[in-house]
């Protein structure tokens, strides 16, 4: 999720002293609950629960995708993985990303690897798609310079299931293996931040709407996910969009008149998101042997949840990144941004473990990615 919100609109932001003692008390039990299931799975199995895992997205997911493309939404420079254990390797927050955590509940023991440079004794295991500044629409994220698209990342895919089919010699034994398999999506906030919203630069605004872009857009996801199916994927995790009105940039950029975030542009992904569950439930109607769920990001990062709406950010930023080698604040755990538009390790651990295990029937539907993994 990289947005030209900063590049357009925003002056320098103030970085905000944050309210430790109610963030700490807001954290710590689901933080202990992490612990004690990661401390659980480790007991119950050093296997794997599925045989790979797939992802898909933007710069919410991306662990270095971009550090060979010309583009500005590259991270690969501290302090960007400063808590991570390999340093920064392109991943746009200060360690692991929610599809990280996820993937360490699935029990893979390393990180799934960056399309560009996953080996092929790599790729049976996963592969990791995202890029900042991807978006579902093709020209999402354009201004920023190159990114990979969601549909040039199932393109990607192909390219993978290839590989894998030439590696085990048999595409029928490859076409089983696939449907075992989690792929997650997370994807669409570009095509709002870096796209409908920036009327300046794209036409979307003009041509749609709010209420028919979210109608276009929850389409042309459709199709996109449902060509995933047609390659061969069975499990499949869509996850929404967040709050993107509660983002730094967008408070920074328009202003909330009082409010605590920008309510326009909540309302709009809202509107996005709202059509979702029902997409999910029809493509598990129309494909009897689909296994698709929504995770439903609003729940889980709601400000009376585990996660409070704040416009905080950890590091100093120039527009919307870290400046490099800056130094970020002390105690990132009690931040809910590190940058103007990325949320934290902490952050992404909370919306990771309710994904995994949901806490409420809200969080996921109709399945956690727990339960999906054991169909």
């Amino acid at each position: 999720m990289v947005s030209t919100f900063i590049i357009d609109h925003i002056p320098s932001i103030i970085v905000q002293q944050v309210n430790m003692a109610r963030l700490l008390s807001l954290y710590f039990p689901i933080l202990i609950f992490v612990g004690l299931l990661h401390g659980q799975m480790r007991l119950v199995s050093s296997e794997p629960h599925v045989p790979c895992y797939f992802i898909f997205g933007d710069s919410l997911v991306d662990s270095g995708n971009n550090n060979i493309l010309n583009t500005t939404a590259k991270v690969n420079y501290l302090p960007y993985g400063i808590d991570f254990p390999e340093g920064p390797t392109g991943r746009f927050t200060n360690g692991r990303t929610a599809a990280d955590i996820i993937g360490q509940f699935l029990g893979f023991v390393k990180f799934i690897p960056p399309y560009v440079n996953a080996t092929d004794q790599e790729i049976s295991t996963g592969v990791n798609y995202g890029s900042g500044g991807a978006g579902i629409r093709e020209e999402s994220g354009r201004h920023l310079g190159d990114r990979i698209s969601f549909p040039r990342q199932l393109l990607n895919h192909v390219t993978t299931i290839s590989r894998i089919s030439a590696l085990h010699g048999n595409k029928t034994f490859t076409a089983e293996y696939l449907k075992k398999c989690i792929y997650l999506a997370n994807i669409g906030s570009n095509d709002y931040v870096s796209n409908y919203f920036i009327p300046t630069l794209y036409s979307t605004s003009n041509i749609y709407t709010v209420d028919k872009y979210a109608v276009v857009l929850a389409e042309q996801y459709r199709e996109q996910l449902t060509k995933l199916y047609n390659l061969g994927a069975r499990k499949i995790v869509v996850f929404g969009l967040s709050q993107l009105g509660c983002i730094p940039a967008a408070i920074a950029a328009i202003g909330t008149n009082g409010k605590p975030c920008v309510d326009s542009i909540n309302d709009a992904a809202n509107l996005f998101n709202n059509r979702l569950k029902p997409l999910v439930d029809e493509l598990n109607n129309d494909h009897f042997d689909a296994k698709f769920t929504f995770i439903n990001l609003t729940s889980i990062l709601a400000p009376e949840g585990d996660v409070p709406t704040s416009n905080v950010h950890c590091c100093l930023t120039q527009p919307g990144q870290c400046i490099p080698n800056s130094i970020p604040c002390p105690v990132r755990g009690l931040s809910t941004f590190y940058d103007d538009l990325h949320p934290t390790e902490v952050v992404n651990t909370v919306v990771a473990t309710r994904s995994y295990i949901a806490l409420s029937n809200m969080d996921a539907s109709p399945y956690d990615i727990s339960h999906l993994a054991r169909l």
